[in-house]
């Protein structure tokens, strides 16, 4: 080739580009094109040096952007001329270098895929039945890497010296697992071992020979016996027993102390889902991602055990996403009549953060395992299962704003419209936990900015920290409630800091002075000599919503939970904000109309309390289910009452929900957190919504602010009952009439404001039926739904909203 139709460019990718095979793929191309060069890791990303024809070389960037490799995601890609290099002959890949500081994303972890099953279940294979199994395509990522740039050296893997056939598959430009990080095999790789109880109890739990011989084998032989065996999965223990065996699930709930909060399940394929659940093409999708979540699935009736999910007519169904899970499923089908079915539930003491070490797992699961399955490959970080439900898309609005009709204003009693089908466009997943799968997946800002430190709230924990134009929310972290979780809480912290490379240069906290992470807020802050502002609970959840949705411009903000505390020291719940992220500003437009918690915290434990408390502030008869069975403690409650003691108002849209489930009988006292919430929604899901009508809602101003009547709302509810009308249909008319009233709350609102954009965020958005009936109430009132679509909607979303607002107060200051 003549000299001066050689060019030599530079390329710098940046984004998921390193332990996805993107440096193999890189090799792959130059080789095709015929190019010179080399590709190496690099703080900034991956490098590559390619020279060769022109025309070659702009193929070659064409084809980085459009053929990128299944799990690589690119974020940018930064192209520079070079002066070619003469006499360069080949394309290398070159050791990797790095420095303080880089601009690298982090693979979250990945299910197994289909070739790395099909080899493990090839007898011939020297991978059958290898519980390790993995390639460029799948396997661990998040859950082993100490720091960047991502090499064995700085995983979990590095104390497993490639065995020769193993090292020429790393080293093969044509191999699946050319550079795969994690490569194992049977030779050289982590070894699976088995511990019974009175191995555990005598002390025998390290691998020997003895309980490394079929140790698949008698961990299956424990599920087929009723038993409950711990496995070390991906980012921290399992529980597991057999989803078909009551007995089982009964002792679970006993030892776990969880006697009714819906059980995880497991099934070998998609084959084995339909058999139990009712399944749309997103169903299938989401439980055949390569992120391989917990998909909520309505369940066919008569299927399973009433012990599953005692309180929801839908189940938790995830497919095996480790090799260790495939070979156990395989193994069960060859012993079972019926398709095997698994619960798989994080393996932990309820409240506690799940096991992640041998040792720690032999000794926190003492009395909640008959056995454990345990390896030697070292979980780095701590990651629960994330869990998704199938949501309708947010739908576009089906009128101008000026043209809105049927508008309840303040004062004045009305019908919302019922809301159409026209506006849903099709579905999104709604996310309940984000963790494996997802997790450091960023979410994207604008701009650059400072690195801040969002600590997030006290229940479904999570930390958020920027990065540049990245914000990074952790993994599910549970509920702060106790050392152990806060020391979770802290290790998380200090591992994301140290991928990331990043130290904060703010924090901001929630309002409520107790919370474990405003303590640790506190302390970090105090620490490092570091600005600390706190945000209003709320405020946080619009802030969330508003910065997934881009909306930095003026916008509203319904946000609907359970507890948030208030800047006036209430107890917030069913607010409507405005919010500016430009300017760092946000204000109180609208409320449900307060009511009493009579006893406080034991109302949020026993909801029939809020019921009856309810009844008497409107001074209305009713039903009262409770009378019973808690007659005596009413005959208190209606004390306190009367004297206005330990009854705190709140304006919560969850415990009018929590209230309405107690009037109804469905949930008189909870077990875990939304309980009540739950039946009421199974309830209601068990008409056809679209038949029923919603309820006349009032609105009303009342110091300065908007309110939508929670007591009128109640009142419907009574009169419904003394009526005779069943449960289920109150229950749908009821979240008819919360959906009708909050999206007339926002649009009376939107009309004095002149803005059309609402937010949408708390944990009550998690109920499908308002997720997919609240978007669609604001759109036909000619106003723009902003759901989330990357984070919960609950808790676990909120870190987000306060890392970017305190970018938006550094950038103010």
């Amino acid at each position: 080739m003549d000299a001066t139709q050689i060019t030599r460019r530079a390329f710098v990718a940046a984004g998921q580009v390193q332990g996805v095979g993107f440096r193999p793929f890189v090799y792959r191309l130059a080789q095709e094109e015929g190019l010179t060069g080399t590709v190496g890791n690099t703080s900034e990303g991956v490098r590559m040096e390619v020279q060769g024809a022109l025309q070659a070389v702009a193929r070659f960037g064409r084809r980085l952007r459009t053929e990128l490799p299944p799990l690589a995601r690119l974020v940018a890609l930064a192209e520079e001329e070079l002066e070619p290099l003469p006499g360069e002959a080949a394309f290398a890949i070159v050791p990797s270098s790095g420095h303080a500081g880089h601009s690298v994303l982090v693979s979250p972890d990945m299910g197994v895929c289909p070739d790395c099953l099909a080899e493990m279940r090839d007898a011939a294979n020297r991978r059958y039945r290898y519980p390790f199994t993995n390639c460029t395509n799948c396997g661990p990522r998040y859950t082993i890497t100490r720091s960047i740039p991502y090499d064995r050296a700085v995983t979990s893997m590095s104390c497993f010296p490639l065995c020769p056939e193993c090292a020429a598959e790393y080293g093969n430009p044509g191999d699946r697992r050319f550079h795969a990080q994690p490569i194992a095999c049977p030779v050289c790789g982590p070894r699976l071992w088995f511990v019974d109880a009175a191995a555990a109890a005598s002390g025998h739990t390290v691998p020997v020979a003895a309980n490394q011989r079929e140790a698949l084998a008698r961990a299956a032989h424990i599920l087929l016996s009723g038993g409950i065996l711990a496995l070390k999965g991906l980012g921290g223990f399992q529980l597991a027993c057999d989803a078909r065996n009551a007995q089982a699930l009964r002792e679970l709930r006993r030892r776990k102390a969880r006697p009714h909060k819906p059980l995880a399940l497991m099934a070998a394929d998609l084959t084995a889902v339909r058999s139990l659940c009712r399944l749309t093409p997103e169903h299938q999708a989401l439980l055949q991602s390569p992120e391989k979540p917990i998909v909520l699935c309505p369940c066919l009736p008569g299927v399973l055990p009433r012990e599953v999910a005692p309180d929801t007519r839908s189940v938790g169904l995830m497919l095996p996403y480790t090799p260790l899970h495939a070979v156990l499923f395989d193994l069960l089908q060859e012993r079972m009549e019926l398709p095997p079915v698994l619960v798989m539930t994080s393996a932990n003491a309820s409240g506690e953060p799940i096991c992640l070490g041998n040792r720690e797992a032999l000794a926190r699961l003492r009395g909640l395992a008959d056995a454990w399955l345990l390896h030697d490959r070292d979980i780095l970080a701590r990651v629960d299962d994330s869990v998704l439900a199938v949501a309708p898309i947010a739908p576009r609005p089906a009128v101008a704003r000026s043209a809105r009709a049927g508008l309840a204003r303040p004062g004045v009693s009305g019908h919302g419209a019922a809301g159409g089908e026209s506006g849903c466009r099709g579905v999104e997943p709604l996310f309940f936990r984000r963790a494996r799968g997802y997790v450091p997946r960023p979410v994207f800002l604008p701009d650059d900015g400072p690195a801040v430190l969002g600590a997030g709230a006290e229940l479904k924990g999570t930390l958020c920290l920027t990065r540049g134009r990245e914000a990074f929310v952790s993994q599910h972290i549970g509920d702060l409630e106790n050392p152990a979780t806060l020391g979770f809480y802290e290790e998380a912290a200090a591992h994301l800091e140290k991928l990331l490379e990043v130290r904060p240069k703010a924090v901001v906290c929630d309002l409520h002075p107790d919370f474990l992470s405003t303590r640790h807020a506190e302390a970090r802050a105090a620490q490092d000599g570091l600005p600390l502002w706190r945000l209003q609970h709320h405020a946080a959840h619009a802030a969330s919503v508003l910065a997934e949705n881009r909306q930095y411009a003026p916008a509203l903000a319904l946000c609907l939970d359970g507890t948030g505390l208030g800047e006036d020291g209430s107890i917030w719940g069913g607010e409507l904000l405005r919010m500016d992220l430009r300017t760092a500003q946000w204000s109180r437009l609208g409320r449900l109309s307060p009511f009493a918690l009579p006893g406080g915290e034991a109302a949020i434990r026993e909801p029939w309390r809020i019921a009856l408390g309810l009844q008497r502030q409107g001074h209305f008869s009713g039903l009262s289910p409770w009378e019973r069975e808690y007659a005596a403690a009413a005959t208190a409650v209606e004390e306190m009452l009367l004297r206005g003691v330990n009854c705190p108002q709140t304006s919560s849209c969850g415990r009018l929900f929590d209230a309405v489930a107690a009037q109804l009988g469905l949930c008189l006292a909870t077990s875990y957190e939304g309980q009540a919430a739950i039946r009421l929604e199974a309830a209601a899901q068990e008409t056809a919504l679209r038949t029923e009508a919603p309820w006349p809602v009032v609105l009303r101003e009342r110091d300065g602010l908007l309110e939508l009547d929670s007591a009128a709302l109640f009142a419907q509810v009574l009169e419904e009952q003394k009526a005779g009308c069943a449960p289920q249909g109150i229950a749908a008319r009821f979240h008819l009439s919360m959906a009708q009233g909050f999206a007339a709350l926002a649009a009376a609102a939107a009309d004095a404001a002149g803005l059309d954009s609402v937010g949408l965020s708390g944990g009550v958005l998690q109920n499908a039926i308002l997720a997919h009936l609240l978007p669609e109430a604001l759109a036909d009132l000619g106003l723009v739904p902003l759901t989330h679509h990357e984070l919960p909607p609950g808790d676990g979303g909120l870190s987000l909203g306060q890392a970017v607002w305190g970018r938006c107060l550094l950038r103010r200051s």
